[in-house]
Parts: structure tokens; sequence; C-alpha cells
């Protein structure tokens, strides 16, 4: 909670996700790997004017237009299919109504996203925790360098499953907390944490066990 107040007091809340709808969140979720949140909403803006944002659209939609519309992502082609692969499983499973899938318990949920081709455990998570509003940590790059940095994690907890168990079992269960915390590690880490880190600027500068520049086998 020190590392999290450090960083609130900082940056303030980022109140995310930044969406209209659930389902927004979910697009997002698949959209946003390897690229920025501005292309994301370039993408999300155009499949919102075809009104195509709902999951019987998405799953009828063929892939060459999904991702010709899609295309500011980056990787168009391949997120095309993962976001068919998402609607499909929901449409399969849940008859395409996200009400239904939001119903569901959490371990049943994140099971049945990480069965779905291109779906990861970060973007099963984000979906659960932003869109379903479950009690999951999300685990990012970020997450993984800032603790390393600091001297806050060993060997064995350096997994997603690692750090993750390390958030929940010292966080009292509370998604939005779970909610806030990832965004201001995603915060500290764009502006801060580089690979090039700005330590000296940071609101983690002296946080942890160990100073961030000190530290062995740095990111940069």
């Amino acid at each position: 909670m020190e590392m999290f107040d450090l960083m609130l007091n900082h940056f303030g809340p980022q109140n995310w996700w930044p969406a209209e709808t659930d389902l927004e969140v979910m697009v997002g979720a698949v959209l946003t790997q390897n690229t920025n949140w501005k292309n994301v909403e370039r993408a999300i803006e155009n499949l919102k004017d075809k009104g195509l944002l709902s999951v019987a659209n998405l799953n009828a939609t063929p892939n060459s237009e999904l991702a010709h519309l899609i295309r500011p992502a980056g990787y168009y082609n391949i997120k095309a299919k993962r976001l068919k692969n998402l609607m499909y499983f929901i449409a399969e499973r849940y008859q395409a109504d996200l009400s239904m899938f939001m119903e569901d318990d959490t371990q049943t949920l994140r099971q049945g996203l990480l069965s779905v081709n291109g779906v990861g455990p970060e973007t099963a998570d984000s979906i659960l925790l932003y869109a379903a509003h479950r009690t999951v940590f999300v685990i990012d790059a970020y997450t993984y360098r800032i603790l390393s940095r600091h001297g806050m994690i060993s060997e064995d907890q350096a997994t997603y499953d690692g750090l993750q168990d390390l958030f929940i079992d010292h966080l009292p269960e509370d998604a939005s907390l779970f909610n806030e915390f990832h965004a201001l590690i995603v915060k500290t880490g764009k502006n801060y944490c580089k690979r090039k880190p700005l330590c000296d600027r940071c609101p983690l500068e002296k946080w942890g066990p160990c100073h961030a520049v000190d530290l062995p086998g740095n990111l940069d």
C-alpha cells in the first residue's frame, strides 16, 4: 500500500479503463497489445462508425473487413483473428449475451478466456478486472520491471502467477483498488520506469529495499 499511496499522491486517480461500455473494454484489451491507446481509440471509433460494437456483429464481420477497420491498432490481421476468436467464444458459450458472460464465476470466466486463441493471462485478467469488475490483479511488463528494480521480488516470484499472488496476498480484496493500482503502475512505467529510467523524478525513487539505480541487472 505504500507503493500505491506514493503513486496515487503523485499522479492522482487514473479513472481507468477509458471506455464507454464493457464490450469496448474487451475489444480494447485485445487491440492494445503492442500499441498505444490512441491507436486503439481510433480503431474502436472505426468499429463504432460502422455500428459493429456488439458481440453478434463483430462475430459476423468477415476477418478482412474487421482487419481493415482496426488497422490503426497495428498487427491488424492478427488482432482481427484474435478479436473474432473472443467474440466467437462469447457467442458460442454465452449465446452472444454479454450479461450472461458477466454473471459467470470468475474462475470459469478466466479458464474460458485463456482457452481462446490469442488471449493470454494479461488480456484475460484485464477483461476480468476492467469489464467484469472482478478482484483479479493484472500483471504486465511494467509491474515486473518496477518490482525487480526495487528488489521486491525473488526469482521464484518472477512469473505472471507469482507476481499476481504477491499483490493479491498483500492487498485488500477490492476490485476498485486493483483497478487503480494497475493503472498507476502503467503510468509510472510509461513516465519514469522506462528502459532508461528517470529515477530521480519517480515517486517510487526511495521506495523498497533497493534504490532503483543501484540494482544489478538494470533493464536500461
